[in-house]
């Protein structure tokens, strides 16, 4: 199958135009794998693209915080899902010091914070404000967290601050960091038969949405400076007192000596751009149908030519 479609958009490619694979590096261009599932799915259908493009790709496994650095440093090639509420401020940091590039951003909107599925609403109908759950912490309380309320976050690396936020809104919440993705599904997958109140990190797009119906809750609105001013949001004393961006980006970024080591391949990265549906399907693939990442995205490749043919065509 791989093989198929490998030789299907490289013949295309060849037809554009042959003599402009000469002009890229036979380096392998590194690309980073992380810990959730549309990212490590995303990476494997951008690198089987730029392999019919008729370039090395390497994968290497990276935090998902620390590898704005390595792009800066050329050590890492790109990166494909560069979320604005986990990752734009060491997005940032790395642009403030040189060496990395903004490739745009995918036709995808996002949006990553506290969540939980429709069935806890009935539990604390107060739902979705935020100001509920105080009212409500006694139903999400487990044995570990004793009379407060249990909230999942992200993975530690993701920086989602989690403990400061309900720090600053005086949230009666243990807060407690999932191992992986994978805990934050099997979690609310526990929950589901008893229909159990549970509050996660969550986000979309993502695959969860399509299986389990919920709502994210409604925190002060996000501002500019939220993370790092106490005066912006409604503790003036306190940092993460505002929900994430309710409408982030979601945007490719590149070390800044691709477009000329790899200029076909840079010009791949910058038509490459994915909608909120075909990423949730993307991780729906690994997350629901168990299918190895490098499958899943060489049966999304053989199922949605129309979307990424043109890419290569005109990176070539």
């Amino acid at each position: 199958m791989k093989t198929t479609i490998l030789m299907t958009a490289s013949a295309l490619a060849l037809a554009t135009a042959t003599a402009s694979y000469a002009a890229d590096s036979s380096d392998p261009i590194v690309i980073p794998i992380h810990n959730w599932s549309s990212q490590i799915v995303m990476s494997n259908v951008v690198g089987q693209i730029l392999e019919a493009n008729g370039n090395n790709v390497e994968y290497v496994t990276t935090d998902s915080q620390a590898v704005y650095e390595s792009i800066r440093l050329g050590d890492v090639t790109l990166e494909l899902e560069v979320w604005e509420g986990a990752f734009g401020a060491s997005f940032r940091a790395a642009l403030e010091k040189g060496g990395i590039v903004d490739v745009g951003d995918h036709d995808a909107v996002t949006r990553e914070d506290w969540w939980y599925p429709m069935w806890t609403k009935d539990a604390c109908p107060g739902l979705p404000s935020w100001e509920a759950l105080n009212d409500c912490a006694s139903v999400f309380a487990t044995a570990e967290t004793g009379d407060k309320g249990m909230f999942l976050d992200g993975p530690v690396d993701w920086l989602k601050h989690g403990k400061e936020r309900a720090e600053a809104l005086d949230i009666n919440f243990t807060v407690i960091n999932a191992g992986s993705a994978a805990a934050l599904w099997a979690h609310v997958g526990a929950a589901e038969a008893d229909k159990k109140p549970v509050l996660v990190f969550n986000w979309t797009p993502n695959f969860a949405e399509a299986v389990w119906p919920g709502e994210f809750v409604e925190f002060p609105a996000w501002e500019d400076g939220c993370d790092k001013d106490p005066a912006v949001g409604p503790n003036p004393d306190a940092l993460y007192d505002c929900g994430n961006p309710a409408t982030g980006y979601l945007k490719k970024a590149a070390w800044e000596g691709m477009e000329e080591k790899w200029p076909s391949a840079y010009a791949v990265l910058e038509k490459v751009s994915f909608t909120n549906p075909q990423i949730a399907e993307m991780a729906k693939k690994v997350d629901v149908d168990e299918l190895e990442p490098d499958e899943a995205a060489e049966i999304w490749l053989e199922e949605n030519p129309d979307v990424w043919k043109n890419w290569v065509s005109s990176g070539s």
